[in-house]
């Protein structure tokens, strides 16, 4: 009991001391509900499209709450075959986005997010009799090591003084219940782009100076020495492929 009480003590401490370096506190779920129940920003949780940017997500709470809510909006409107709702589901985990300051905490949100994910594409697959795709578990890692990033908000540089970077995955194809397939282009913005309201041409890659860089959450992507052109743009793919993270030369 006191090993048990001694762990619990250090998570304390090293709580309050996070507070006052960082300014951190954690939204208790109850509060998370009644926030996100509120006139306005509960539709916003029940549209496909509508997009959440959190500066400080923290662990997620509200962004995984928020997924939550699409996802069941997605089960109940676009699941007339697994495949709609895998493609109708990505789509939805790609509107949600988190820029957190601290290290542990962003990789917390990701995996968090991603839990809510594959719980709920679980419970589908069950309701089919059919089983998860690599592919769709691919994809949804690569969307959320893209849109849960760490970097200071405010100074709008990440870890290694370098501008934060965001993806847009634009749908190409107009989402209604008949939809089947779900095709986007994925383009990158810095974080002074979307404040400033700036629109970058579709498929436009941020240019990095590593020649490689590789996620340490998710091993799922790649940038390399070729990736790094400035020659190089994304290309149109459907939602459930996105992980390739295709590209081509372009003059």
């Amino acid at each position: 009991m006191k090993h048990v009480g001694g762990i619990e003590q250090e998570k304390t401490i090293n709580s309050k001391t996070r507070v006052q370096k960082h300014g951190e506190v954690f939204t208790p779920a109850w509060m998370v509900e009644r926030m996100l129940d509120s006139d306005g920003i509960r539709q916003a949780c029940e549209n496909l499209t509508a997009t959440f940017l959190e500066p400080g997500p923290g662990e997620g709470a509200f962004l995984c709450e928020v997924l939550r809510r699409k996802l069941k909006m997605v089960g109940e409107e676009y699941s007339d075959t697994l495949g709609q709702y895998e493609n109708f589901a990505l789509l939805a985990l790609s509107t949600l986005y988190g820029i957190e300051l601290l290290e542990d905490n962003t990789q917390i949100c990701a995996i968090n997010m991603y839990e809510v994910f594959r719980n709920n594409y679980e419970s589908m697959t069950c309701s089919f009799g059919r089983g998860q795709k690599r592919s769709v578990q691919d994809s949804a890692k690569t969307i959320i090591a893209k849109n849960v990033v760490q970097g200071n908000f405010l100074t709008q540089q990440n870890p290694k003084g370098e501008p934060i970077v965001l993806t847009e995955w634009q749908s190409l194809t107009k989402p209604t219940k008949v939809t089947k397939t779900i095709k986007v282009i994925r383009t990158e913005y810095t974080l002074d782009d979307v404040v400033s309201g700036r629109k970058n041409e579709l498929g436009t890659t941020w240019q990095s100076v590593p020649k490689t860089i590789q996620s340490e959450l998710f091993d799922v992507y790649k940038f390399t020495e070729k990736n790094a052109s400035v020659n190089m743009r994304y290309v149109t793919s459907r939602i459930v492929s996105v992980y390739k993270e295709e590209m081509e030369h372009y003059a």
